[in-house]
């Protein structure tokens, strides 16, 4: 996949500046964006008119070179790091061989994101380097922007995703109930079992996550509350899951809500009325609108019902509690925002679309499909069914 950093380069023409200059492992996403290198510890990754080039230690540099989509890629000892840091000490050190590392590639001023280490950014300044912060998301908002290509990497994440929700509602489905907890192969069903059999499910996908979302009653009345214990009949339960396709590095989202038994009225009432949100949700995409838009017809569904929303009163703590959605891909969180202040939706932003109604005496519901905003209006990407009692 090759990015269209054509934003980057008209940002440092207009702004004067020579290069863009990131220093961080594989696990930010702005380094994997521009380098396309993953590795463990942290690299330089300069971006500058005359292509994209990466220094990197000695342990990484033959991987950098066949994997990395550097223009060129150098090692730290060809700048003498070993020298700098037994002469200078470790910071010191290493900010002399950036230095020389930018040197060569005549850079003398760079914007740097404003995670950028406070030590190099000191030291290169001590070498006559000009280092800037940022005053915009510039990768950030360049991966809003999804090509094709990555699209298809959402797109089969989300696959394996409707296959770890199968599995979810599956265990739950064939369930007995027994004083009014789920039973499972002769043992109470916990939020941890489903959990594991999510997570198996997704290992045989190519697929990994750190946590996933199986709460059940008062639990569910917290968004993110990651659920605990065993599952109770007749009430509400949430599953919420997010993985990360292991070759891509990109994301799927995805939560259904499903009642073991015989819901109460309410939350068959909720169940509905969130469903009704999300469509209402869905109707409103389309590009030029903006995130903000879309929240507001999902408010709309729920005020209209008499139920509360941060719009109509921002310290409800039941109700709709959260934003419509957010931007995904690198991140399981990123731009653009649907909600409050969120920005103009464009062609390939890949977004959620997620109203729930959350309050700890009744529970909680939540329904999210992810969704790609195309030319014409929208793509959902989620094949899932949507229905709340399993039997």
């Amino acid at each position: 996949m090759e990015p269209d950093l054509s934003p980057l380069a008209e940002y440092l023409d207009v702004h004067g500046f020579d290069g863009y200059l990131i220093e961080a492992d594989g696990s930010d996403s702005n380094q994997l964006y521009l380098s396309g290198f993953d590795a463990p510890d942290p690299f330089v990754t300069l971006y500058a008119p005359d292509g994209i080039h990466l220094l990197v230690s000695g342990l990484e540099y033959g991987r950098a070179k066949k994997e990395s989509r550097g223009d060129a890629v150098s090692r730290t000892a060809e700048y003498d790091l070993q020298e700098n840091v037994a002469e200078h000490g470790p910071q010191e050190g290493h900010a002399r061989t950036v230095a020389a590392f930018l040197a060569d590639h005549d850079v003398e001023s760079v914007v740097a994101p404003g995670r950028f280490p406070l030590g190099t950014a000191d030291g290169l300044r001590d070498r006559g380097v000009s280092v800037t912060v940022e005053s915009e998301d510039l990768l950030t908002n360049i991966r809003a922007v999804k090509t094709d290509e990555e699209i298809d990497h959402v797109r089969a994440a989300q696959k394996a995703n409707e296959k770890a929700m199968r599995a979810a509602e599956r265990i739950v489905r064939d369930a007995t109930i027994e004083d009014g907890v789920l039973q499972h192969e002769g043992e109470p069903l916990t939020s941890e079992r489903v959990r594991e059999e999510i997570e198996v499910t997704l290992l045989r996908e190519g697929c990994a996550l750190d946590e996933t979302i199986v709460a059940c009653g008062a639990d569910a009345a917290d968004p993110h509350d990651r659920g605990s214990g065993p599952l109770r009949a007749n009430e509400a339960i949430i599953v919420d899951i997010f993985p990360r396709s292991k070759a891509t590095k990109y994301h799927a989202d995805m939560t259904r809500t499903f009642v073991k038994g015989e819901p109460s009225g309410e939350i068959r009432e909720w169940f509905d009325l969130t469903d009704a949100a999300r469509r209402a949700a869905l109707d409103a995409l389309e590009p030029g609108v903006t995130g903000a838009d879309v929240h507001e017809a999902v408010c709309d569904v729920y005020e209209s019902a008499g139920l509360p929303t941060l719009r109509s009163d921002p310290t409800t703590e039941t109700g709709f509690i959260h934003s419509t959605g957010h931007g995904i891909g690198l991140d399981v969180h990123e731009l653009p925002r649907v909600g409050p202040n969120g920005e103009e939706l464009k062609p390939g932003h890949v977004v959620t679309i997620e109203p729930g109604l959350y309050d700890p005496a009744v529970g909680g519901v939540r329904i999210e499909d992810l969704v790609v905003v195309t030319e014409e209006g929208y793509e959902n990407l989620t094949g899932y069914p949507i229905e709340l009692v399993v039997e």
